[in-house]
């Protein structure tokens, strides 16, 4: 069975709002203030999606329940967003990583460089050369 694409607009404001346990003038509002700003269709009709859905209810929770106002939830919502992304870089950079050995080179201002297998590290002044191994090895 095909999983529904969540980013997928699909709700008219009505159903979003149903969906979200709002009123339609607290989603149009949450869009002018950029908190969650659904997709437009060309005739300028709003189009939510489930992801935007399962925002709106979060939303609703935080100043429901925590009582945080708008501005803690926008930057609530940024941070998310950027913990999200910076998981995707991390699962993108993972296979990098192996549980033999890897070597790292790093400089005198700290900055730290991935040494490849069968590659050597360049001979700057200040560069010293560290070894790790997992606790496998």
């Amino acid at each position: 069975m095909e999983r529904p694409d969540v980013d997928e607009p699909v709700f008219l404001i009505s159903a979003a709002a149903e969906l979200a346990g709002m009123h339609a003038q607290t989603l149009r509002q949450y869009d002018r203030v950029g908190l969650v700003v659904p997709r437009r269709r060309p005739g300028g009709g709003r189009r939510y999606s489930l992801r935007d859905v399962a925002v709106l209810r979060e939303v609703q929770r935080l100043s429901q329940d925590e009582g945080i106002n708008l501005a803690g939830i926008a930057r609530i919502l940024t941070l998310s967003r950027e913990v999200e992304r910076l998981e995707a870089e991390v699962e993108k950079l993972r296979h990098r990583a192996d549980t033999g050995s890897r070597v790292f080179a790093t400089g005198s201002r700290g900055n730290v460089v991935i040494v490849e297998r069968g590659q050597r590290g360049a001979r700057d002044e200040g560069r010293a050369l560290v070894l790790w191994r997992s606790h496998n090895s």
